[in-house]
């Protein structure tokens, strides 16, 4: 009987790759969204959020004002009761009011196509710029969160102990033509295959594929 041997990682790659791409052709966007401003407003939201949750919610909150205009002349107090099931309803409603203003008065109105601007507005890390910059604009980014630092852990494809040193792994590894659906792939495989408790390096088609002689589970480094 042959020992069992675990795939390189160019092997790992390309298996992952293929299997994505099987099981998820199509990878439409998880929060509900007309544009890229109402796209950056729930992403926004979805901080320590589901987005099902946010997706309830945002319905509502279009009601109230659907743009940067009218946005920004509704009170904090108003946003902050609409958005209060999604959490930490004081610093969002904040951050929309404020970035929403500073939308029309520096940039038009129209949420910018352009990585630093977006990260100088309230309540916008990196990873939100990355979603807006990849979904509403098509640019080229690799958005990390909590599901892509645990697979990306699990499948041997960084040692990164955050999600910057994460994303710079993948974006090494990965073709930036595949960047803005992988990134959507792997955070769908994450919620239904490999999640936090269900599997743990040793359960899951792509861990057990990736790694058939892991013995022991994959210790994976919290963000």
């Amino acid at each position: 009987m042959s020992e069992l041997k675990n795939l390189n990682i160019a092997e790992r790659v390309e298996l992952i790759q293929q299997t994505l791409d099987q099981l998820y052709p199509t990878t439409p966007i998880p929060l509900a969204h007309f544009d890229a401003y109402s796209l950056l407003v729930a992403v926004l939201l979805s901080a320590q959020c589901t987005d099902e949750r946010v997706n309830q919610v945002t319905p509502s909150l279009w009601q109230l004002a659907d743009n940067p205009f009218d946005m920004a002349k509704v009170p904090v107090e108003t946003i902050q009761a609409v958005i209060r099931p999604c959490g930490l309803s004081p610093q969002k409603s904040k951050a929309i009011s404020v970035l929403s203003q500073r939308l029309v008065s520096e940039f038009n109105g129209m949420v910018p196509a352009d990585m630093e601007a977006l990260e100088s507005l309230p309540g916008v890390g990196h990873k939100t710029a990355s979603v807006v910059m990849s979904q509403a604009f098509g640019v080229p980014a690799f958005p990390v969160d909590t599901h892509i630092h645990r697979l990306a852990q699990r499948w041997g494809l960084t040692r990164g102990k955050n999600v910057v040193q994460t994303e710079k792994d993948l974006k090494r590894l990965f073709p930036r033509e595949r960047w803005n659906k992988l990134h959507l792939q792997i955070i769908y495989y994450g919620r239904e295959h490999c999640t936090a408790r269900g599997c743990n390096g040793l359960i899951c088609g792509l861990c057990r594929a990736c790694f058939p002689a892991r013995k022991y589970p994959k210790k994976v480094h919290k963000p």
